[in-house]
């Protein structure tokens, strides 16, 4: 393990335990708590999403137009098959406003994020808790074993991962309230455990609020496979799109959804991490780097995607150090798309060129973190996870053990 305040792995383990065991084991109306009680904000995708259908019209035969029960979006399989798939779509897009800059569903589609305070909605992201679906559920489950209690001292805070956190204020109030609430049931700060792209909205959080809360209310911050300057396959989703390897879906055909989420503009790199020289789409015609954002837009037909980067760019950008104890884990030794050649551009996919990270999140990002060392007061620590795919991170002995000890000081 290496560390970002300059101690040896023995030391900084000695610290770990100091500070989990300087606070003892507190009660509530749930049970005892073996430790710290703990929020988890889940990354991109990374929870289920709800629907309730009064639509005016529908894109195929196939489609519900109108439901008197809300049914999950997000993630239904069923829903992901052929022909059904245009259905789920045109339900999950999200409809920009150029002149508001907000979001909204389409008409007659409202869609609604279940389980807020509760884990189950990301253990698994298909509630029929199929293996494709699973999330979470290791970590939760290995806490549990621990001593821990679902929806007591290990809570969720699911959200609607297709929007930047400009847009989902009232999420944050509710963030901020369970944190409240969870501190004076265990009268001990909270610990944040995020993934993805759930550590940008932390960190966002974080930097909305007042040292003193802070220093009141959170315990520490454990960061698992954070894109902090964003990841350069988000070219790759928004030029072509991306089936994640799912091979009855067409990238192409999931594109214009893809398009349509906010956050996916969001997490494009960032010119805090990368060079402006450097080169992330290759095509007959022209190259792209960060200076040409603005061109690549309105080369691929989504010139209001240049909107939304622009209304979302500042919101962290700054990686203004968060304040609390910082856990930075990383994967590493895992091919990564760093850039993209396209003979066709943008209508079919690209030939891809790998670099170091976690499959998802390239190495330069992932490392940002270490320059609030000497930022903040609290300490920053980096974890390198070697062969730690982006999402297996979250089921890794190696992760489990690191958090046990950042919770429990064993």
């Amino acid at each position: 393990m290496s560390t970002g305040v300059g101690l040896s792995s023995v030391a900084a383990l000695f610290l770990l335990w100091l500070q989990s065991a300087s606070s003892t084991p507190s009660c509530s109306k749930y049970g005892c708590s073996p430790g710290p009680p703990v929020v988890i904000v889940p990354g991109d995708l990374g929870n289920q999403l709800e629907a309730k259908l009064n639509k005016p019209s529908v894109v195929h035969y196939m489609c519900s137009k109108k439901t008197d029960y809300y049914f999950t979006l997000w993630l239904n399989l069923e829903l992901l098959l052929p022909l059904v798939i245009d259905c789920w779509i045109d339900n999950i897009r999200l409809v920009y406003n150029t002149t508001t800059k907000t979001t909204a569903s389409p008409e007659g589609v409202d869609i609604r994020v279940p389980g807020f305070g509760q884990t189950s909605s990301l253990e698994f992201l298909d509630p029929s808790k199929r293996s494709v679906g699973t999330y979470f559920y290791t970590l939760v489950q290995n806490m549990v074993g621990w001593g821990y209690m679902r929806d007591a001292d290990i809570r969720g805070a699911p959200y609607d991962w297709r929007k930047a956190p400009n847009e989902n204020t009232e999420y944050f109030e509710a963030l901020q309230k369970l944190i409240e609430t969870m501190y004076e049931e265990y009268r001990s700060p909270v610990v944040l455990i995020a993934h993805s792209m759930g550590n940008l909205y932390t960190l966002y959080f974080l930097n909305h609020q007042r040292q003193d809360w802070k220093d009141k209310y959170i315990h520490s911050f454990v960061a698992l496979g954070a894109p902090w300057g964003g990841v350069a396959k988000t070219l790759r989703v928004l030029a072509s799109g991306d089936n994640n390897r799912i091979p009855v879906i067409s990238s192409l055909r999931i594109r214009d959804q893809q398009r349509s989420a906010v956050s996916t503009s969001w997490l494009l790199p960032y010119n805090n991490t990368w060079s402006t020289e450097k080169v992330f789409v290759t095509t007959p015609n022209a190259n792209y780097t960060l200076k040409d954002y603005p061109n690549f837009y309105r080369d691929i037909g989504f010139k209001e995607g240049w909107i939304m980067r622009k209304e979302t760019e500042s919101l962290i950008s700054s990686l203004t150090p968060p304040g609390v104890t910082v856990h930075c884990l990383y994967g590493t030794e895992v091919d990564t798309p760093d850039s993209f050649q396209y003979d066709s551009f943008p209508d079919k996919d690209p030939n891809i060129i790998y670099g170091p990270g976690d499959g998802t999140v390239n190495i330069e990002s992932a490392l940002q973190c270490r320059k609030w060392i000497g930022l903040q007061k609290q300490a920053v620590y980096l974890v390198e996870l070697p062969g730690n795919e982006h999402i297996a991170m979250l089921s890794n002995v190696t992760t489990i053990s690191y958090i046990k000890k950042v919770l429990l000081g064993v």
